[in-house]
């Protein structure tokens, strides 16, 4: 079986505990659809850079050469960033961009982790943009903003479109934001989105008002996240094909749900006073292996792992 459960489950916990105390700036994707076509590997055996300013991290992560780009300190400004293939971007524990985001743009091969991200206007993108990509893991990934303000005046925190595929999402802290995550961008990009291929584990989604995820066309395989207080759900949509096992959400207003014909399996959740409303789908079995802590277990596993909360 590619799940494992009871006693199981607090061996999985414990190994996530394990990460959060130390990692490798030169660890590869272990989880989810970034294991496939040849895995993640990001900059791991290339140079390695530690950037201080704007100016050197955009210059740091360009291009197709290995590379690992280490953010130290506080950077701000009022843009994003072009992350190039074979990339690891970094973020050193207590850094942060601030206004500052992350586009993955006609790219493949990077890994984006323990990066803090904030308040990233929508004149200049998403906190994270993965476009028209192969093979990224995002992780340990710290994304908000504020409910202050409109919600246009930020844009998602981390958005996924233009047939992507080889996502995976792991131990990141979505929270405090309008709009969080959207997979497919258009109503209209089915001949380019059914191609997206997309994993969520162990995330925590926090005080967000929509889009957690919403996921149009493709596949999804969305495990074992920890949903806490939001305004919305998991919105499958377009003929969007969703496996949806072993999350929980609290005070959900309708957690798992269909719009234009989105589908879901969906077992071992905990939906709390809400309910699942998606039609059954076909996607059942994920192709990777994988190890799922129960539903009991999910809330301690994520909070007290996600964000940036890795020393390397």
């Amino acid at each position: 079986m590619k799940w494992l459960f009871g006693l199981f489950a607090l061996t999985v916990v414990s190994v996530i505990s394990g990460l959060v105390k130390r990692a490798s700036v030169s660890d590869t994707a272990t989880v989810g659809y970034a294991t496939l076509n040849g895995g993640t590997t990001g900059g791991s055996g290339g140079t390695t850079t530690t950037v201080t300013t704007l100016s050197a991290l955009t210059s740091a992560v360009s291009g197709t050469a290995k590379k690992i780009v280490i953010i130290s300190g506080t950077i701000t400004g009022n843009t994003v960033v072009k992350v190039g293939s074979n990339t690891s971007v970094v973020g050193a524990k207590g850094s942060s961009l601030v206004g500052v985001g992350l586009r993955v743009l006609n790219e493949s091969n990077v890994i984006i982790r323990n990066v803090k991200i904030s308040k990233v206007l929508a004149d200049a993108g998403d906190a994270i943009g993965i476009q028209a990509s192969s093979q990224v893991w995002v992780d340990h990934a710290d994304l908000s903003s504020d409910l202050d303000h409109d919600k246009d005046y930020y844009d998602g925190l981390l958005d996924i479109t233009h047939g992507c595929t080889g996502i995976t999402v792991t131990n990141s802290k979505l929270y405090n934001h309008w709009k969080a995550s959207l997979v497919g961008h258009s109503d209209s990009n089915g001949s380019e989105d059914t191609a997206i291929t997309v994993t969520y584990a162990l995330n925590w989604w926090q005080n967000l008002n929509s889009r957690t995820p919403s996921f149009r066309f493709g596949h999804g395989h969305i495990y074992n996240n920890f949903f806490d207080t939001n305004n919305d759900g998991i919105n499958t949509r377009d003929e969007a094909q969703l496996l949806v096992e072993n999350n929980v959400w609290v005070s959900p207003k309708k957690p798992l749900y269909s719009t234009d014909e989105g589908y879901a399996v969906a077992r071992g959740n905990d939906f709390a006073d809400g309910e699942n409303t998606a039609p059954t789908g076909t996607f059942s079995t994920a192709p990777y292996s994988y190890s799922l802590v129960s539903a009991s277990a999910v809330k301690a596993a994520v909070t007290g792992s996600a964000g940036q909360t890795l020393s390397f």
